[in-house]
């Protein structure tokens, strides 16, 4: 009877263990819900730590092809803070192939069902949500990509399970042995015993690192059932791709409690915990699934990756979807045309809140002069990250585009490289050869944005090297923005390139700039002026100044 009791109590605690739990998770998802309404056509609030993105570039890595985004471009134009600013994503899957996608222009016209699936994720909320809570449960808390884990798995070898059978098969002839001499077969079994338990710490440290991994791809794993139980049709071709390739790991999930347990090793002086965990510990059970699981994943990779695309390029058009509401009004869908050069109206820098809208209309490349600060750099900007949104996530943050294809490319932020010992100017002429070397490969025209053209070299001979690098751009299957505060280049290139200018006006002891592009090069010059507003002696401007005057008036410098 008071076995009974017994019984029932713990029934009792079970069960009230496991109704906390459903609640516990309800809460959660309620709580989730009301943030993503409360959050829908906003930016996103989240704070990243130091961390948070080290996965990023894995399925990036993966999947290399031509004319992706280079590491130099994808820095110039700081499109680490354009991802940033439109990853609603909530599993690191959404995370990674937004980020393979913003890295990846199509050259071709192929975005209708992308359309199709943005739009109805931007318009049906609650399917919207019923997936994302999916997602949610799928996680971002990675440190690794998975890509990082199998590229390592692919070169470690050693992951058999022989050895644990035959220690198990040794254990049990010594367990039966004990029935025959009991006093040597039990000798035996505890030294066979001890033997593995001492050999399972060393394997244990060594796979425990994979464990996340494992975890999260058994997350990925049972989220296509949860995928299947929402019932939405307008992912019906994915939920099928998801179904084919998550059978593959029927044989992976089975028994996977075995490794994942959250008691595992840490039990808490449960002693039905402890004894599941000595017998792990003696015989080697956690670690002979995990080798098991290794295989599984060896043998279907192919799957795995194919289930992590369909998964995250689902989770990136939802993503997209909460971009465009968050610039509801303010963003265009782009129109290709192979006849035209860049023409848009009213575009604007995705990461500049009230940005001043400019608009672009070239054939021929376009050469910007200016003053300092005055919006030259913010332009080209502008219209270089327009140009890869337009042909990566479909969306340009203006009133109009009309462009054709292009690989894209910049030389902009540069610095020295103290590793390579290379100078600035090195590191400059570099990173202009790159893009002299694309045009002449076949492909899409290049479309390039050069800010200050070989800064790193003295007046005479930049202007000369500028002046037939930008003739060989123009000459060549190149569109080239750049922007110089060399005005001589004007003069020099004004038939081949469109000139157009920023300028700013000193008055009243400050300086304006309205950061609206103009036609026709630069005409005002405010830098020695700018020396005066910011309190330099009054000799050195005016003295500057006449110098400057008279270099203008006799082409010599006294």
């Amino acid at each position: 009877m008071e076995s009974l009791i017994f019984l029932g109590i713990l029934a009792g605690v079970c069960l009230i263990a496991y109704i906390l739990g459903i609640r516990d998770q309800h809460i959660i998802e309620k709580a989730l819900v009301a943030k993503l309404k409360k959050e829908f056509g906003n930016a996103p609030g989240r704070v990243y730590k130091e961390d948070d993105l080290d996965h990023l570039n894995g399925y990036y890595r993966r999947h290399q092809k031509e004319n992706q985004i280079d590491d130099i471009t994808w820095n110039d134009l700081n499109m680490d803070g354009v991802f940033a600013r439109m990853n609603y994503c909530l599993s690191a899957s959404g995370e990674e192939y937004l980020y393979y996608l913003l890295r990846t222009p199509s050259t071709k016209d192929d975005f209708d069902d992308f359309e199709k699936k943005v739009d109805y994720f931007q318009n049906n909320d609650e399917d919207r949500r019923k997936l994302q809570i999916i997602f949610a449960k799928i996680g971002r808390r990675i440190r690794h990509s998975i890509y990082d884990y199998l590229d390592y798995l692919d070169n470690v070898d050693g992951f058999s399970n022989t050895k644990h059978f035959i220690m198990i098969g040794l254990i049990a002839l010594a367990a039966i042995g004990c029935f025959i001499n009991f006093k040597i077969g039990f000798v035996v079994l505890v030294a066979l015993v001890v033997t593995n338990i001492i050999s399972y710490f060393k394997v244990k440290n060594e796979i425990e690192p994979y464990l996340v991994t494992y975890n999260y791809i058994i997350k990925v794993i049972y989220s296509v059932q949860l995928f299947e139980k929402v019932k939405i049709a307008a992912i019906e071709p994915e939920l099928m791709g998801l179904q084919e390739s998550a059978k593959k790991f029927n044989s992976f999930l089975r028994g996977s409690s075995i490794l994942m347990s959250p008691t595992r090793n840490n039990s808490s002086g449960n002693p039905l915990d402890l004894l599941v965990d000595y017998i792990r510990m003696a015989l080697h059970l956690d670690i002979i699934k995990f080798n098991q699981m290794y295989k599984e994943i060896m043998a279907n990779k192919e799957h795995l990756d194919k289930i992590i695309t369909i998964i995250g390029k689902m989770e990136t058009e939802i993503a997209v979807a909460c971009y465009r509401e968050s610039v509801k009004d303010h963003f265009v869908i782009p129109k290709f045309d192979e006849t035209v050069g860049y023409e848009a109206k009213g575009i604007t820098h995705p990461l500049i809140e009230g940005c001043i809208e400019n608009d672009v209309n070239t054939k021929k490349g376009l050469l910007i002069t200016g003053s300092n600060a005055s919006g030259k750099s913010t332009y080209l900007k502008s219209c270089a990250i327009n140009a890869i949104l337009a042909q990566t996530i479909h969306t340009v943050l203006g009133k109009e585009y009309r462009a054709p294809f292009f690989r894209i490319f910049s030389s902009m932020a540069l610095t020295d490289d103290i590793f390579e010992g290379d100078s600035y100017y090195i590191v400059e002429i570099k990173s202009i050869k790159r893009i002299l070397d694309a045009a002449k490969k076949e492909g899409a025209k290049v479309l390039c944005f050069v800010d200050e053209v070989l800064r790193g070299t003295n007046t005479i001979e930049r202007i000369a090297a500028s002046t037939e690098i930008l003739k060989s751009f123009a000459g060549s299957n190149v569109l080239c923005f750049a922007a110089t505060h060399d005005i001589e280049l004007t003069s020099l290139l004004s038939d081949k390139f469109d000139l157009c200018h920023f300028e700013g006006h000193v008055s009243n002891n400050d300086v304006h700039f309205d950061y609206l592009v103009k036609e026709g090069p630069a005409t005002n010059r405010n830098a020695i002026s700018l020396l005066g507003l910011l309190g330099y002696d009054e000799n050195i401007v005016d003295n500057a100044q006449n110098l400057a005057n008279k270099f203008l008036t006799t082409g010599h410098w006294d």
